[in-house]
């Protein structure tokens, strides 16, 4: 088979069989297309032809590139490589995997960053009137209360959020998600979070649902359509200006606040494992590490002979 049929064939097994996130799937698009060039480039006219050395070769290559790729785009890298493969060889489609002693690189493992729950206070103040505070004539700020307070409050991923229909909230204080591998998830929505979007469905929706085409969507934008990923991502740096947070946020900040938060307060680490829909709790044990910090830091301030 020709590297840039099976190359298809991955693609759309990865998108259609195993659901993976369109954001996923273009980045694998991205890593093989480079790999089906440069494979093209010395003579491999079919997948068979690819051996351990040439894998290798390619993996060394890039590794040295300049300017030198992160640790992480350079595994994601290799993944989709060995990914390949592997599905070649389990379809019947190639004879062996070349790529089965490829070895990613080890990356940097890097605390995730979380702000203090004042400074969650202060961003979601910052975003829009509080359910309980008088109507407010900018109801895209109501919106950006209620997107703000929710993913503070579920620690869902932003794209999680932007799939979110407005019959997923239909079970008062548990919201159905929809995570990566198209694998759902229940998650409790706090007091504070379901009446902030409870003051966004009847105050503001309605006029914003007007603007455009009709859409199950939970959150419009200004005109109407859908909100995207990247419009979340402009009202979280607009709501970061006004409470004039100097630390950096983003999304995924509120997702490392969630956890970070949720430990602090006694929750067990397998319960947010659960929460945040990981696959594994050696993900989630990273969050561990921030508040063992947490811990040092009030220990040695407080104890008469820590230091």
């Amino acid at each position: 088979m020709k590297p840039a049929r099976a190359v298809d064939a991955y693609l759309r097994h990865i998108t259609i069989e195993r659901g993976l996130s369109e954001h996923t799937v273009a980045a694998y698009r991205r890593d093989l297309a480079g790999y089906r060039t440069w494979l093209q480039e010395r003579g491999i006219d079919d997948v068979d032809e690819v051996t351990a050395a040439l894998v290798a070769e390619f993996a060394a290559a890039r590794a040295s590139a300049e300017p030198p790729p992160a640790a992480t785009s350079l595994a994601r890298l290799q993944s989709s490589v060995r990914g390949l493969h592997r599905f070649l060889v389990r379809e019947g489609l190639a004879q062996t995997d070349p790529s089965d002693r490829l070895r990613p690189p080890k990356a940097p493992q890097r605390l995730p960053k979380a702000l203090s729950i004042e400074q969650i206070e202060a961003l979601l103040d910052a975003a829009g009137p509080a359910p309980g505070d008088a109507v407010d004539t900018d109801i895209v700020r109501l919106r950006d209360r209620a997107l703000l307070e929710l993913l503070y409050a579920t620690g869902a991923r932003v794209s999680e959020v932007m799939q979110l229909d407005v019959d997923d909230l239909a079970h008062g204080d548990v919201l159905r998600v929809r995570g990566k591998g198209a694998k759902e998830r229940i998650v409790p929505v706090g007091s504070y979070a379901r009446a902030a979007v409870d003051a966004y469905l009847a105050r503001a929706r309605p006029e914003l649902s007007r603007r455009g085409r009709a859409s199950a969507r939970l959150f419009l934008g200004a005109r109407g359509a859908p909100l995207s990923r990247q419009g979340a991502w402009l009202v979280i740096q607009a709501a970061a200006e006004r409470a004039q947070l100097s630390a950096h946020v983003s999304p995924h900040t509120f997702r490392h606040s969630f956890a970070t938060h949720l430990l602090q307060g006694g929750a067990d680490v397998r319960v947010v494992q659960e929460l945040l829909g990981h696959a594994s709790v050696a993900t989630t044990q990273i969050y561990t590490h921030v508040t063992v910090d947490a811990l040092r830091d009030v220990y040695l301030t407080s104890h008469p002979r820590a230091r």
